[in-house]
């Protein structure tokens, strides 16, 4: 069984940066683009970054470009987002997942919350 966990939020100023970990364990991962997704209070998950598992094809969504960067580490089964020049309408729960319509069981997330 597929687990999912999340790990590096916290809450920063407007403008500060932070890295986000996800750890994959309990499956064969090197098939799937893997993706980082958000869910701030009130409106449904949206997608922010995904990569494929080799490393070598990044996509955004459009709140992400320019500010956020996706990247994996294929040995250690982990992919990062690093979030830079954070702005208050980041905060939100962000969690990973395989880029698919049928997502693996999902985790528990991490906080990030950014204050002006």
């Amino acid at each position: 069984q597929v687990q999912l966990v999340e790990s590096g939020g916290g809450q920063v100023q407007a403008g500060g940066s932070l890295r986000l970990s996800c750890a994959a364990s309990g499956g064969t991962f090197r098939n799937f683009a893997m993706g980082w997704f958000r869910q701030a209070p009130g409106k449904e998950r949206e997608f922010v970054a995904g990569i494929n598992w080799s490393g070598s094809t990044t996509n955004y969504g459009d709140s992400a470009k320019g500010r956020f960067i996706v990247s994996i580490d294929s040995p250690k089964n982990t992919v990062y987002l690093h979030l830079n020049t954070l702005k208050p309408e980041d905060t939100a729960v962000y969690y990973c997942n395989k880029v698919t319509a049928l997502p693996w069981a999902w985790g528990q997330g991490t906080q990030v919350t950014v204050s002006s």
